[in-house]
């Protein structure tokens, strides 16, 4: 379990050994869901954070129509739920599910709000990680909204684009087809016809994951 979970951002900056004393400090559980099992329920009142050890997981919500949406996956090392640990809220606005057999390492909330008595560095450090890993999302949230407000499919594009191209006019797509148009909160069809009229104009070459930029000025002119 230390192997899955120390390159995780929450451990940043510890020691193998601190690692097991802050898990044994604050009684973490390690838990096992099968396929299509729910880890926590919109009902359920916040207890824990989870890190995802083994395999994958879906952020639900249901309509009202009882029809299913998944709002995010969390892979493998992530975590998830942490926006509760510090919410005052009775319960969850949404549920999660395992897409796939996962391992689940559940971590009291309690131990993000105070020191233990010895006032161990390594406790005082997650804490400190925890924050950087809310801000974080809080940025990556403010960017989104931006993102979403810059106007046309086209724009939000090339937005997109911009933000996450290297230096070598590459971008890498973390998230798949679906996963891209939902974050772009476009329907599918749209956003591929969008990155094939981008890929006529000579804008961009698109290869599975891999977008390159061909005419930066260009693109950059259309935002």
């Amino acid at each position: 379990m230390i192997e899955k979970i120390k390159d995780n951002v929450l451990f940043k900056g510890l020691t193998r050994e601190e690692i097991e004393l802050c898990l044994k400090c604050s009684d973490a559980k390690l838990k096992d869901y099968r396929k299509n099992q729910i880890i926590f329920s919109q009902m359920d009142p916040p207890k824990a954070l989870y890190v995802l050890l083994q395999g994958s997981v879906a952020v639900c919500k249901d309509t009202p129509e009882g029809r299913r949406y998944i709002v995010t996956n969390i892979e493998e090392k992530d975590i998830f739920g942490e926006a509760f640990v510090f919410l005052k809220k009775a319960d969850y606005n949404s549920y999660v599910l395992a897409n796939t057999d996962s391992a689940v390492l559940a971590i009291p909330k309690e131990y993000f709000f105070t020191t233990c008595d010895k006032s161990c560095n390594a406790h005082s450090a997650i804490i400190q990680n925890m924050l950087g890993i809310l801000a974080q999302k809080v940025y990556l949230l403010n960017n989104k909204v931006q993102l979403l407000t810059s106007g046309s499919l086209k724009q939000r594009i090339v937005k997109y684009l911009l933000e996450n191209c290297n230096n070598k006019k590459y971008v890498k797509l973390t998230m798949n087809r679906e996963q891209l148009s939902a974050y772009l909160n476009v329907t599918r069809p749209s956003l591929s016809r969008e990155l094939i009229k981008m890929q006529e104009d000579g804008l961009i070459e698109v290869d599975r994951d891999m977008v390159k930029i061909v005419d930066m000025d260009k693109l950059s002119s259309s935002f």
